[in-house]
Order: structure tokens, then C-alpha cells, then sequence
């Protein structure tokens, strides 16, 4: 039963520090591809692009950052003309942060970016015959992604 214990101990800390570099490396290649711009910068204008105009609360803790840091960051990529504000329709003291077009396609760049690092990483480094075998793992690890904190299903 030990020996059980520590090889999923094993197990569980190899998959970490796996998927700690993998996901360096995916961050390392999406910020070649928007030069100037912090990691932090890249996710706003991420989550901008997918889900739309955000009020800079509601980005605060969808990126899990205080105010004052998406205060900050979204002043910078305002200056860049990449992010901006309109007022809230449904609340005119609040204002709304939506991409722009460079914005947009900055954005687009970096996850273009990204792929394109990790397209040529399994082409490069995964034998045809290895394929399937990457596919069932895939499929294991976004089970481990469905798995919330508290162990439910998302």
C-alpha cells in the first residue's frame, strides 16, 4: 500500500512540473508574438477578446488580480490603443473595457503565436505512431482539468 502511495506521489509531481514547463513554454511563445507586453497584459486582452466588454471589477476577478493591478495594466494597453472604455449602459458611473481592433489583432497574433510554437513542438518531437497515444492523453488530462478544488466534476 506505501509503495502504491508513493508512486501516485510521484506520479502527480512529475505531471506538475510537466505541465509547469509546458505551460512556460506555451506563455514564452505567446508573448513572441506581442512584443511589449507583459504576460498579464496578453490575458486581458485574452479574455477580452473571448467574452467580450468587462467592467475593470468584474476583469479583476475574472483574472484573480487586485484593482489596482488591472487598474495599471489596463491604463497601458488603453495608451497603446489596444483596450477601450465606453460607459455601462446599465450603470452610467461604471464603464465598460472592450478590445479594439489592433487590440483584437494583437491578440489573435499571440494565440496564432502559441499554436503555432506547439504545432511545431508535437511535429517535431512526436513519432505518427506516438499520435494516438497523445490523443488518450489529452483526454485524461482535460478530465483532470474538469476537476474542480473541491473535487467535483466542472
Amino acid at each position: 500500500m506505501m509503495n502504491d502511495k508513493n508512486e501516485q506521489d510521484s506520479r502527480s509531481i512529475r505531471l506538475a512540473i510537466v505541465i509547469k514547463r509546458l505551460r512556460t513554454s506555451l506563455q514564452e511563445a505567446a508573448l513572441a508574438g506581442a512584443t511589449g507586453l507583459s504576460l498579464s497584459q496578453v490575458l486581458i486582452l485574452r479574455r477580452l477578446r473571448v467574452e467580450g466588454s468587462l467592467t475593470a471589477a468584474s476583469l479583476a476577478a475574472a483574472e484573480h488580480v487586485s484593482h489596482q493591478a488591472i487598474t495599471q495594466n489596463l491604463s497601458e494597453l488603453k495608451r497603446a490603443g489596444l483596450v477601450e472604455t465606453t460607459p455601462d449602459p446599465d450603470d452610467g458611473r461604471k464603464k465598460l473595457i472592450s478590445v479594439t481592433a489592433d487590440g483584437k489583432n494583437v491578440s489573435e497574433s499571440v494565440h496564432a503565436s502559441r499554436n503555432a510554437w506547439l504545432a511545431h513542438a508535437i511535429e517535431s518531437t512526436v513519432e505518427d505512431s506516438e499520435l494516438p497515444a497523445l490523443d488518450k492523453a489529452i483526454e485524461l488530462l482535460e478530465r483532470l482539468a474538469a476537476v474542480s478544488n473541491s473535487g467535483k466534476i466542472r
